[in-house]
């Protein structure tokens, strides 16, 4: 390996705090999108007619998610270097569950037990029950949060990376399976296929493989090969983003979201650019302690930030100008989600730890006999 290989494998196996960064952009940038583009229902208008200055640069915002698969793929792929299924598994649940669990019982909770209706999934209860899996799009229930269907994609994700955990993770076989992978979503770039959607993912997989190549670099150094597979996965992934975005704008109109194609483009490549500076160390000055507060509380900022805007938003539009009734809501969202992090999320994390930490502590010796009396067995000394 070379000298340049080893100080990757030691950044590649460590927390990363400009990830943390990036993981917040990104989910401040779906934020910005569902409330200053997507919510019309929320605002009672439009909301590009109420944000009129940013309206372009919210729109998008709708791309945050793509970069959360970019360092998906980066973190995923470095979680799993040298450990076994098990405990990928139970790193999945403990990371993904408390928090989410908390999500669908407070969007129930504000469904049922307040006039809220803007955003309504109208689900039963048995439904929210089916939505506490996870699963639910595989049982044809409807998300009682939007968000969530990011989450189904990581799922899919999750378990295609579980086969890679199975056979064992080395740079060669992870090599195979970004380049099968790229190469059949490329092959079903725009099937309609349920099956080819449900398994190959065409739409996303481009993120995940560029962000899998990303950490590699981390770990082996920026090989060419890793280049040639990060750059085939961004020119999937600007016609995957350019087509999710133009059938956005085609539901509701350009008016509503003014993205031009390029801007699109020119996003995903951005988003290139930064993973691949992370990759080459460019960004490892950014150490402001800061930065994992704010990674941790990107999650739960996720799914909590449109029940926020359900509660809030209505309740202070009619009395508060818009910039401000959205700042508001903003500082609210930030800040029940750091609650949850808190109170839901890090105490479980913290448990799970210990425990994982004293398992895997050495047993302690054997006390070692004491050292040899004469009077141990009770026998007497004779008396000279």
């Amino acid at each position: 390996m070379t000298g340049a290989g080893s100080r990757g494998a030691a950044r590649g196996s460590g927390r990363l705090a400009e990830l943390d960064l990036l993981r917040f952009v990104a989910a401040m940038a779906v934020l910005a999108f569902h409330y200053f583009i997507a919510f019309a229902s929320v605002w009672g208008d439009r909301p590009s007619k109420l944000f009129p200055a940013i309206s372009t640069l919210s729109g998008l915002g709708i791309l945050g998610v793509e970069l959360f698969f970019m360092i998906s793929g980066f973190v995923i792929l470095m979680s799993v270097w040298g450990r076994g299924l098990g405990a990928f598994a139970l790193s999945r649940l403990v990371r993904l569950f408390p928090a989410y669990w908390v999500s669908v019982g407070v969007t129930a909770a504000v469904y049922g037990l307040t006039a809220a209706t803007a955003l309504d999934p109208k689900l039963s209860a048995g439904e929210y029950g089916v939505n506490l899996t996870m699963l639910q799009r595989a049982f044809g229930v409807y998300d009682a949060n939007g968000v969530y269907w990011s989450l189904w994609v990581e799922l899919r994700f999750y378990l295609l990376i579980s086969v890679l955990v199975l056979v064992g993770v080395t740079l060669n076989r992870c090599l195979v399976f970004m380049g099968v992978w790229l190469l059949a979503a490329g092959f079903f770039a725009g099937s309609e296929d349920k099956w080819v959607d449900l398994v190959v993912m065409p739409k996303y997989a481009a993120y995940f493989v560029g962000g899998m190549a990303f950490f590699l670099m981390t770990r082996h150094g920026p090989r060419l090969i890793l280049w040639c597979l990060a750059g085939i996965s961004a020119g999937l992934a600007v016609n995957s983003a350019i087509d999710r975005v133009a059938g956005r704008i085609e539901k509701v109109g350009y008016a509503a979201m003014p993205v031009p194609e390029w801007a699109v483009a020119a996003t995903v490549i951005f988003f290139y650019v930064l993973m691949a500076m992370v990759a080459l160390g460019w960004l490892s000055r950014l150490r402001w302690r800061g930065l994992v507060t704010l990674g941790a509380l990107t999650y739960p900022l996720y799914l909590f930030h449109t029940t926020a805007a359900v509660v809030i938003i209505p309740a202070l539009r009619d009395t508060l100008p818009p910039w401000l009734t959205a700042v508001v809501t903003t500082l609210a969202a930030m800040a029940f989600s750091y609650l949850v992090y808190r109170v839901a999320e890090r105490p479980v994390q913290e448990f799970v730890k210990a425990r994982r930490r004293r398992r895997a502590a050495p047993p302690p010796p054997p006390p070692s006999p004491p050292p040899w009396e004469p009077f141990a067995t009770g026998e007497k000394a004779a008396v000279p």
